[in-house]
């Protein structure tokens, strides 16, 4: 077996304008890292499912050089398994197609293994990979936390708490009340994470082929201000079984349960899926509404701060062969619980950094307002919020939550375009938002507790 260290050396790939490392093409089947024998399956069976098919199309297919699909294709054809359908001009203007022999090996491996994807990366490349790009990805600084978060309202302390968690890349526990925000507030801490990682589209782990790559959650790069209508980087050098993407943000909530975060065997596709604490590698690993799953609190920390601490994750295959995946995300935990009911002490202080996000100052809360009101194009009346905050805040009780702004100014929205009016900042349009809102209570001048005494009823029930 070849070192892998050596196959991605920096002085043979490229780098894109963040300055990823793009590991060169592979020219021949060694240089793949896999064994013949794959490739010649996955190549017959594409052939097997298209047909007659032009070799640069199945170079597309299988994300393999020219070259190391001739080396593949000749062999099949000296084992009497394929042969030239039709031949061009150019040496790559070449067709081919399965023989009798061909066909019936090739039922045979898509009837065992189905998948028909983009050739894998060997499991050691993906290990080698992950290593460098930790090392190499840079950390948040505080003009970027303030770029993310200087006008969402946040308060000075809590962006300090956020902006220290990332930049030591320590896991966080955010907890506060409902509507407080956090939710929104982990997934916006994406936008913190900077630069671009190569994730393998799939990897090899002997004979078994483990998918990675999600084109829901590995975005590709941001275009650069002023890149519109700039041609994309050329890949035809480098090993596109390798995607660049944005690093991944990958959210969770009450549905996680202990299996999700095991190798899944998909039958359809004849291999097996990365588990998305896997998949979030390089990335944010954001479990939301921590206490609610089907696993409790300390088990799910247990589970994932082990593995963290070592940088990879125990997997099992089918029949009880183990291996390790790299995993190095950064945990976002946040819940409406309080942490000490969920966890105790030892637990709380394996979390690097515990941010309450709680109520906004008054000054805040206007600026999320005005902030929210340019967005949903709905003009300011400072008549109109001071309503909103001393008569209908102060007066009921309701803290000045982050989510509430969006949340009134969408229903103001919504009662003026049912009316076939535009929404303007009212004190009636104002309390119709609220009415509607709320449930109502015994005391109007109270906050209703009711999700707060059901979340209580819910801890108890779930107490040993």
């Amino acid at each position: 077996m070849m070192d892998f260290a050596t196959v991605l050396p920096a002085t043979r790939g490229e780098e894109d304008e963040d300055g990823a490392l793009l590991p060169p093409q592979p020219r021949t089947v060694r240089e793949t890292g896999l064994e013949l024998q794959l490739i010649v399956e996955l190549a017959a069976k594409a052939i097997y499912v298209a047909g007659r098919t032009h070799l640069p199309i199945l170079a597309t297919r299988l994300r393999l050089s020219i070259n190391v699909l001739r080396e593949a294709l000749d062999f099949m054809v000296a084992e009497q398994l394929a042969e030239v359908a039709w031949r061009g001009d150019a040496d790559i203007d070449v067709q081919y197609q399965l023989t009798g022999a061909g066909k019936q090996r090739a039922a045979g491996w898509l009837e065992r293994a189905p998948y028909q994807g983009p050739a894998p990366v060997p499991l050691e490349a993906w290990r080698a990979m992950a290593a460098r790009q930790s090392a190499q990805l840079a950390a948040p600084s505080a003009e970027d936390v303030e770029a993310v978060f200087g006008e969402a309202g946040l308060e000075p302390a809590v962006r300090n708490l956020i902006g220290a968690a990332m930049h030591a890349g320590r896991s966080m526990l955010l907890y506060g009340p409902p509507g407080s925000g956090k939710s929104t507030l982990a997934r916006k801490l994406g936008r913190l994470l900077q630069g671009t990682v190569l994730v393998p589209h799939a990897v090899a782990v002997g004979q078994e082929i483990v998918q990675l790559y999600d084109p829901a959650l590995h975005l590709p790069p941001a275009l650069p201000p002023g890149a519109a209508g700039r041609q994309p980087l050329e890949r035809r050098s480098t090993d596109t079984r390798w995607v660049l993407c944005q690093r991944p943000v990958v959210q969770l909530g009450a549905e996680l349960d202990e299996s999700m975060l095991e190798l899944r065997h998909d039958v359809y596709s004849g291999c097996y899926q990365a588990p998305p604490h896997c998949k979030a590698a390089h990335g944010l690993f954001i479990i939301d509404d921590l206490g609610r799953q089907r696993m409790s609190a300390p088990a799910l920390l247990n589970r994932l701060t082990q593995p963290l601490d070592a940088g990879q994750d125990q997997l099992s295959l089918q029949g009880g062969h183990k291996f390790s995946m790299p995993f190095g995300a950064m945990l976002v935990f946040a819940t409406n619980l309080a942490p000490q009911a969920l966890l105790d002490g030892s637990a709380l202080r394996r979390l690097g950094y515990k941010i309450h996000v709680g109520a906004l100052s008054e000054a805040s809360y206007r600026t999320l307002f005005r902030q929210q009101c340019r967005a949903a194009g709905v003009a300011l009346d400072d008549a109109g919020l001071r309503y909103l905050i001393e008569e209908l805040h102060r007066a009921s009780g309701q803290p000045l939550l982050a989510s509430y702004p969006r949340e009134i100014l969408g229903r103001i929205a919504d009662f003026a375009g049912y009316a076939g009016q535009a929404p303007r900042l009212t004190v009636a349009a104002l309390d119709q938002a609220w009415s509607s809102m709320f449930a109502a209570c015994a005391s109007a001048a109270a906050p209703c507790l009711a999700e707060d005494e059901a979340e209580q009823a819910l801890l108890r029930a779930r107490a040993p």
